[in-house]
């Protein structure tokens, strides 16, 4: 699978959990789209060339990797727009309930998103917040819980939550669960409706690869369709976009959760993407991830003793996402010395390094080489030099 990305010879890139490399075959298809779609069709092309269907036709692509069906999920603005949009739709339909469930160590945008929409618009309703484990979380579920909105693999650990446990739980006092699967799909499995999840969000750029800004997506589950309202009502959430009516009609179907023109060079480059997936098992993928996460722990276990670093990931590999975080007070010096000399992860405040294993172009060979580079560079002190001490504005 490896042959179907462009990278670098030189690098080995472990951070795939923040933006997957790029497909081979993604600049012939946005130079065909810009010149053929843009330049030569011009308008023509959003109807020779499908562009106005994208958001659904590829939605109903990826709705295979989360176990949707056609017609309940959207490719469509970013993962914090889609969020709020749900999240308003979750609590009109629990107009009696006030209680917001999320989680202390959920990703900031999420947690940001829910407290501006208590802050302007539902200044009546109350955000509790659990902890890493599942109990801290279905012990905050009471009968006044309108939504538990989650993060399904946490950005700063990789820990997986029980999605079938909390779904369960919250259904069993009446209340509504929103999954963010940014750093699950195209990665781990997942299986919404027999989950029996209500809502989902999520990015394409990750382990996706979509590219830098890759155009996100929502799910509602089929049986919430008729009564989930977008709040943001722009033209193309409309019934009739095209008959520029000045009043709104929402439209009969998910596409009422559209807002803005799409940004189609960016659809187009998520359909490449989509293509790779085509007939993949998932499963395979996942029990790669598996082995892979597993070789580095051990590997820098038994290679990088004692330089201060501590596993922040769950060692049981089942609860384990396609990551693995370690700490260390001198994270940030010490990634940056890693990045100049081949090995891209990435950082995250305060003191962690994080290195992302995307199953279909990561292999045995580079976890052993990235591993054997830290050990190098923590051995040797390469991290104390000044230059990999100064601070950049994206970690």
């Amino acid at each position: 699978m490896r042959t179907n990305f462009d990278l670098p010879d030189e690098l080995i890139y472990l951070d795939g959990n923040s933006l997957g490399a790029m497909p081979v075959n993604v600049p012939q298809r946005l130079q065909q789209a810009a010149l053929d779609g843009w330049r030569t069709g011009l308008i023509r092309s959003w109807n020779a060339r499908n562009w106005h269907e994208l958001p659904l036709t590829l939605g109903d692509r990826l709705a295979k990797l989360m176990g949707a069906a056609p017609g309940e999920v959207l490719i469509v603005d970013s993962t914090s727009i889609n969020l709020f949009k749900l999240l308003s739709a979750a609590l009109e339909l629990r107009p009696d309930r006030r209680t917001i469930i999320s989680e202390q160590q959920n990703f900031p945008s999420d947690l940001h998103i829910i407290q501006g929409a208590i802050d302007h618009f539902y200044s009546d309703h109350r955000l509790l917040l659990g902890g890493d484990d599942d109990d801290s979380v279905v012990e905050l579920i009471t009968e006044d819980t309108a939504v538990v909105t989650l993060t399904h693999i946490s950005y700063r650990t990789g820990l997986i939550r029980d999605m079938q446990r909390i779904t369960e739980a919250a259904h069993a006092s009446g209340a509504l669960v929103i999954f963010d699967l940014a750093h699950s799909l195209g990665a781990v499995p997942v299986d919404l409706n027999n989950t029996g999840v209500d809502f989902a969000v999520g990015c394409t750029y990750k382990y996706l690869n979509a590219g830098p800004g890759g155009p996100a997506y929502l799910f509602i589950a089929d049986r919430h369709l008729q009564g989930a309202q977008n709040p943001l009502t722009g033209w193309q959430g409309h019934a009739d976009p095209f008959s520029f009516d000045t009043r709104y009609v929402a439209a009969g179907t998910i596409e009422k959760f559209r807002c803005g023109t799409p940004a189609i060079l960016s659809y187009i480059a998520l359909e490449e993407s989509l293509d790779i997936f085509e007939g993949i098992d998932l499963s395979t993928v996942r029990q790669k991830s598996i082995d892979l996460t597993d070789f580095f722990i051990e590997l820098v276990e038994s290679m990088c003793q004692g330089h201060g670093l501590t596993l922040a990931s769950p060692r049981d590999s089942s609860r384990r996402g396609s990551q693995v975080c370690l700490t260390s007070a001198h994270g940030w010096p010490i990634m940056q010395a890693l990045i100049a000399h081949g090995v891209i992860g990435d950082f995250r405040a305060p003191d962690i390094l994080r290195f992302g294993f995307a199953p279909l172009y990561i292999g045995y060979e580079d976890v052993w080489v990235a591993v054997a580079l830290l050990a190098e560079i923590l051995d040797s002190g390469t991290w104390e030099n000044p230059v990999y001490a100064t601070r950049k504005l994206v970690t």
